[in-house]
């Protein structure tokens, strides 16, 4: 069944505890979407299903038997997933040359490896049904680099070359795949990329005064901050469209780094995201 032929869309988000995909559950339920919103403990779950989602489940993205548990249960109760989106991620902080291994590692856990079983195990869903829409959650970060976020960039990168690739083995499938670009809204994003500095040796890093900034608060504010809603809109257009567009930019500061990656040399971008 298509998600066009179908009334009430049955929808899967992974990362829901706070911010966009919380946001983007509630939107969704408030527009007739059949909601299954997920988070990685029984505790995220039970607040999930106190605001009123009774079909909340637990899914550690990072747990193959867990994704497949909230499959099987979506399907005993409606029979097909028409949209799964790939919200769950986290940022780490840290300069490169400060980046332990296993916190890079952690990070690909969660932002790649977890969001690739997910969608290899809702693909095999989709081929038999015969349609559906996965939505990738990239960033900015995605299309550009920052300083201090080498391990978030790296995996940002990382999926958009999956899901590069992935849609082009999807054509002619009735299977969509989307990334979103999503620029900076508010959320505990920041707040939880900055409990990562637990993870690097600060005293004893060249970069300590950015570090000691950023666990005071001291950072730079950032422009073109939106709303979670910003996010949630675009996923609702995205399950409304008989044909989605491979790539969703959101926020101005994606548009304007996206449409700089492409016409600056890398040097001269390099001196812009400097200033950044």
């Amino acid at each position: 069944m298509n998600v066009q032929e179908t009334a009430n869309p049955v929808v899967v988000i992974t990362g829901c505890s706070s911010g966009i995909g919380r946001v983007t559950a509630e939107y969704l339920h408030q527009r007739l979407c059949r909601v299954y919103p997920t988070a990685r403990t029984d505790e995220e779950v039970a607040e999930l299903r106190a605001a009123g989602f009774e079909g909340a489940m637990r899914l550690d993205v990072r747990k193959p038997e867990e994704i497949a548990a909230v499959i099987r249960e979506v399907l005993s109760k409606e029979g097909r997933i028409d949209v799964w989106f790939n919200n769950a991620g986290y940022g780490q902080l840290g300069a490169v040359e400060d980046l332990p291994a296993e916190a890079l590692r952690e990070q690909f856990e969660t932002n790649v490896i977890g969001l690739h079983e997910c969608t290899r195990q809702i693909l095999r869903v989709m081929r038999r049904q015969g349609g559906g829409k996965i939505i990738q959650h990239s960033s900015v970060l995605g299309l550009i680099a920052l300083p201090m976020r080498g391990g978030y960039n790296a995996s940002k990168y990382a999926v958009e070359g999956l899901t590069d690739t992935l849609r082009l083995e999807l054509e002619g499938s009735n299977i969509h795949v989307s990334l979103l670009n999503t620029g900076p809204v508010t959320s505990n994003f920041r707040a939880n990329a900055i409990k990562t500095l637990e993870r690097i040796d600060i005293e004893g890093s060249r970069w300590r005064g950015f570090y000691r900034k950023a666990l005071r608060g001291e950072s730079r504010k950032v422009p073109f901050n939106l709303p979670p809603e910003a996010v949630a809109s675009v996923v609702h257009r995205i399950i409304l469209s008989d044909r989605p567009a491979p790539r969703y930019y959101i926020t101005k500061a994606t548009w304007i780094f996206g449409i700089a990656k492409r016409v600056l040399s890398t040097r001269l971008l390099d001196r812009v995201l400097l200033k950044v």
